[in-house]
């Protein structure tokens, strides 16, 4: 027989989702300790105002005697010494996701926002319309909502809204993130092929989107973007209403009449909605969480004014400045399908504009080879483009790696300017030399990319 809870320790507490989760158990009166690698403000300071003693490193000596259970976070591995510890002494250890479904999940209206792309937004977007329609929702969200000012509330709630990762869920546990969250609404946005350094193959992925599909209870319902076959195809044996959302003609929920500009306009489900964020892609992430919180009982007049008093997500299109008339844009977009999506809507924002996409390849998967092909056709919807190198090129082999001099060749058979330069100096250098008023500088990365943004401003502050 197990004793009970008391004492939580946390390795890897400095996340973002790892540190929510412990405050929130510390409010529950759990005493809760951690340690990371890198212990700093904010959520150094955010911890320890709740309460929650912090160790800075990792150490076997970190382990408190009277820890009952042990949360360790998805980017601890073997060879940790405190996770060593762990195992020797056989201690009682979980994941992240499985904490999540033992102290917060169970027995919730659960929504999950999965998909390849637009989780983080269509995830910010529902939350927001149930936080207008009064339902306090609590929420895990992989990015800031300018709505909500923070990614994650595990306040006590009957409804919880949670972006859905395929990505694995630990060391221990290969299974995809969003298999422990105990869904009642299953959102899937798209599916394509990402995750190189965990997935062979679409297929792959489509498995574990047929897995989530399969956890769906009766009464709960799954909403699947009507216009993209591989979505489609893992729901076909769900035994939950299944309710497709696109511009089809055989959608359930269809979209129809779009309108773009700076933002966007469009009709659904009887009611005529407007956006403040641009592009086709976010009118398909709004129409998801649309129906889904039609699902939950929201007026049509909360939705039409939730979304259209939506500001966006921190780091989707993201204008950080304006100098001597050259905006800089940051976006965390790196799959090649989310690129060419969000330079097609820059177009749309910034009419007449001549657009350069800089672009660090930076996730497990654009850092390969796989996405050889499809890098310069999507980055080839700018107008110039600029190819940084490869983060952690020789972690991978070598005939697995992307030859970014290679994207940029085939860009400039486009016609187009495009220059591969090795560092953000160098980039930066670059632009000073090449941009002019008018222009609109995006700049894709799912990392800090060096401070670029500022760097790049300051410099452009001496044109001229």
């Amino acid at each position: 027989m197990q004793t009970p809870l008391r004492h939580l320790h946390f390795i890897g507490i400095c996340g973002t989702a790892m540190g929510a989760v412990a405050a929130a158990l510390r409010a529950q009166g759990y005493t809760v300790t951690g340690s990371d690698q890198a212990v700093y403000p904010p959520m150094s300071t955010f911890l320890e105002e709740r309460g929650i003693a912090l160790s800075s490193g990792y150490s076997a000596e970190n382990l408190p005697e009277s820890a009952d259970l042990i949360v360790v976070g998805n980017a601890i591995s073997r060879g940790n010494p405190e996770l060593e510890a762990v195992l020797n002494r056989r201690l009682r250890y979980i994941s992240l996701p499985e904490a999540l479904k033992q102290f917060f999940l169970s027995g919730r209206r659960n929504t999950v926002v999965s998909g390849t792309h637009g989780k983080t937004t269509t995830t910010s977007l529902l939350t927001w319309i149930l936080e207008c329609a009064g339902m306090a929702p609590a929420y895990l969200i992989g990015g800031i909502a300018r709505n909500l000012g923070q990614g994650c509330a595990l306040h006590p709630s009957t409804h919880v809204v949670l972006e859905g990762d395929e990505y694995d869920t630990a060391f221990f546990d290969k299974r995809s993130k969003f298999l422990h969250y105990l869904p009642e609404v299953v959102l899937i946005n798209n599916l394509e092929f990402d995750h190189a350094d965990i997935f062979t193959s679409l297929e792959e992925i489509q498995t574990s989107f047929r897995r989530l599909v399969q956890l769906v209870p009766e009464n709960g319902a799954i909403f699947v973007n009507a216009d993209e076959p591989n979505a489609l195809a893992v729901t076909a044996a769900a035994r939950t209403p299944v309710y497709t959302v696109g511009f089809s003609q055989t959608a359930t929920h269809r979209i129809l009449n779009p309108r773009y500009g700076s933002g966007a306009r469009f009709s659904f489900m009887n009611l005529e909605l407007e956006l403040q964020i641009p592009g086709e892609f976010n009118v398909r992430n709004a129409a998801m969480a649309a129906a889904a919180a039609s699902f939950h009982g929201v007026a049509p007049s909360v939705i039409q004014s939730a979304l259209a008093s939506f500001e966006g997500v921190a780091r989707r299109q993201e204008v950080r400045g304006t100098v001597n008339g050259i905006t800089v844009v940051d976006d965390f977009g790196h799959h090649p399908t989310a690129l060419g999506l969000t330079l097609e809507a820059l177009r749309h924002q910034y009419p007449g504009r001549r657009l350069w996409a800089v672009f660090e390849p930076r996730s497990n998967t654009t850092r390969r080879a796989v996405f050889q092909q499809a890098l310069p056709e999507a980055l080839g919807k700018a107008d110039a483009v600029i190819l940084s190198k490869v983060a952690r090129l020789e972690q991978l082999p070598e005939n697995d790696r992307l030859d970014p001099q290679k994207v940029v060749s085939d860009i400039a058979a486009q016609g187009k300017p495009a220059y591969y330069e090795s560092g953000v100096e160098e980039i930066v250098l670059r632009l000073q030399k090449e941009a002019r008023p008018g222009d609109l500088i995006a700049v894709f990365s799912n990392g800090g990319f060096d401070n670029i943004h500022e760097r790049l401003l300051q410099a452009l502050e001496t044109l001229g």
